[in-house]
């Protein structure tokens, strides 16, 4: 081998070198990787393998967990151990396309009432739609099982079910919903445009599936009581915001213009009249353009998109540096986005995590202040990121 070839291999291999200090973590061991980031550094540590497509999880204590998979089963953890059978007392519920057994969230008063709240594609003859179960966990199962929620009209289609479950300082409980990939070449027609169908909106219900009495179109002829907003494409995040108590969530745009809304009773968001996003291949517009006078804009966007699934404030003491941060999941870079806020201003993201471990589908912080991760896929995993010692 010639000197000159030599020289250039040699360039070739440190240009290598260097690209991998930047891309890849500061240190890998055979447990942890670590990370550094702009306000914290952090290991990642993986607890559980071998779920199948994880969707959402609660903390039921310190160290027990529920974690629903998309393809019909949910899942205890205890003491940091995936128990081998799944929870028993649910109904069939069976995976079709990016529908099957997704969000979960528990009763504030679960300590007493051992209600465990889930959100899953529905079945009805040979359509679905989201539906919404509760039922007191005993064990290792599922009693006294009530469905209180139903959107409607089911459709044929596979695609934008929501569907986060959160329950509001005051009792009642949201329901993410998505537009169930209804064209948007409908506009203003869209059925997310529409108060006579729960499609493309965001759910207001009490904990036994009534209607809260102040909710906004109760006094709106042929409107579905339990709509709170209108004009949502597919909202897979939802959160809390620690400061306000107000609802935030994001939805996933088409190509381009993912969203973060603040979401306020009788709004309406827009899809598909006005969006950020344009048509998926084609590049084409969606819509009227970005702007109308009387739809709310996003407080934050993306474009292009990062899929985003999964959002959580953080409050705890484990990461000082990341104290009142909104994280948001990216299943399409399989990162953890980190946003700073100032009031409700979105004024940085970081990006932490590139794909080093698959999609991230869930985002929750745990009892004790450290963050929690779920990656989307036939072996699915669950995360703990701490901080760097």
């Amino acid at each position: 081998m010639n000197y000159l070839l030599q020289h250039h291999l040699l360039l070739i291999l440190n240009i290598y070198i260097f690209a991998a200090t930047i891309f890849t973590p500061i240190t890998v061991t055979a447990d942890n990787l670590k990370f550094a980031s702009n306000k914290a550094n952090f290991t990642t540590e993986v607890l559980i393998e071998d779920l199948s497509h994880p969707w959402g999880m609660v903390f039921l204590n310190d160290s027990d967990m529920l974690i629903t998979e998309r393809t019909g089963k949910l899942r205890k953890v205890v003491n940091w151990e995936l128990q081998d059978k799944e929870v028993q007392g649910l109904p069939n519920i069976r995976e079709i396309g990016q529908g099957g057994l997704l969000g979960i969230t528990l009763h504030p008063d679960f300590k007493r009432n051992k209600l465990v709240y889930l959100s899953y594609a529905g079945k009805e003859k040979s359509l679905y739609g989201t539906e919404v179960l509760r039922g007191k966990l005993n064990n290792n199962r599922l009693d006294n099982i009530e469905v209180i929620f139903k959107a409607q009209p089911k459709q044929n289609r596979g695609h934008h079910f929501g569907s986060r479950l959160v329950f509001a300082d005051d009792g009642t409980l949201f329901i993410s919903l998505g537009d169930r990939g209804a064209s948007p070449s409908q506009g203003r027609g869209h059925p997310a445009q529409q108060l006579n169908n729960h499609i493309g909106s965001l759910i207001r219900v009490n904990d036994d599936g009534t209607v809260p009495q102040d909710n906004p179109y109760l006094e709106k002829a042929g409107a579905k009581d339990e709509i709170y907003t209108i004009g949502n494409r597919n909202m897979q995040g939802m959160a809390i915001n620690p400061q306000t108590r107000e609802i935030w969530t994001h939805e996933h745009g088409p190509q381009g213009g993912d969203e973060i809304n603040i979401m306020q009773a009788g709004v309406n968001y827009g899809w598909p009249v006005i969006t950020y996003g344009v048509n998926y291949g084609r590049g084409t517009k969606i819509g009227e353009g970005t702007h109308d006078r009387y739809m709310e804009q996003p407080i934050y966007k993306w474009v292009p998109s990062i899929a985003p699934s999964g959002m959580m404030f953080y409050s705890g003491d484990q990461f000082p540096g990341w104290k009142g941060n909104l994280f948001v999941g990216s299943l399409k870079f399989g990162n953890l986005v980190r946003l700073e806020l100032d009031g409700d201003n979105i004024v940085d993201e970081e990006r932490l995590l590139k794909f080093e471990f698959g999609r991230i589908r869930d985002v929750v912080q745990g009892p004790d202040g450290l963050i929690y991760l779920l990656t989307d896929s036939s072996n699915g995993k669950l995360l703990r990121l701490s901080p760097a010692k």
